[in-house]
C-alpha cells in the first residue's frame, strides 16, 4: 500500500508543478486560485510523501517521487504547455522511468 501512497504523492507533485506553471501564466484572481491549487497539492504531497518515509527508505521513497514528478511534469509540459519534444528528451525521460522501476523491484 505504501508504493501506491508513494505513486499518488508522485501525481500530486506533478499537479503543484502544474499548477505552478499555469499561475506564471496568469494574473489577478486566476493566478491565486491556480496558486491554491498548488498549496493543495503541495501539502497532499508532501503528507503522503511523509506517511510512506515512515515504511520505505527514505533514499528509495525520495528518488521514485522524484521521478514521477519529474516525468510526470515533462509530460505535461509538452502535452500542455507545448515543450519542444525530441528523441533524446523522450530516450531520458523513458530511462528515468526505468530507473523508478528498478528501485521498485531492489527495494525491500
Amino acid at each position: 500500500m505504501n508504493w501506491v501512497f508513494l505513486i499518488i504523492a508522485g501525481l500530486f507533485e506533478v499537479g503543484f508543478a502544474t499548477c505552478l506553471g499555469k499561475a506564471r501564466e496568469t494574473s489577478g484572481t486566476t493566478a491565486i486560485l491556480w496558486m491554491g491549487g498548488f498549496f493543495i497539492c503541495l501539502a497532499i504531497s508532501m503528507t503522503l510523501l511523509y506517511k510512506v518515509t515512515q515504511a520505505l527508505p527514505i533514499g528509495t521513497a525520495y528518488a521514485v517521487w522524484t521521478g514521477i514528478g519529474a516525468f510526470g511534469t515533462v509530460l505535461i509540459g509538452i502535452l500542455v504547455f507545448k515543450e519542444p519534444v525530441h528523441f533524446w528528451r523522450l530516450f531520458f525521460l523513458f530511462t528515468l522511468i526505468a530507473s523508478i522501476i528498478g528501485l521498485k523491484f531492489v527495494s525491500s
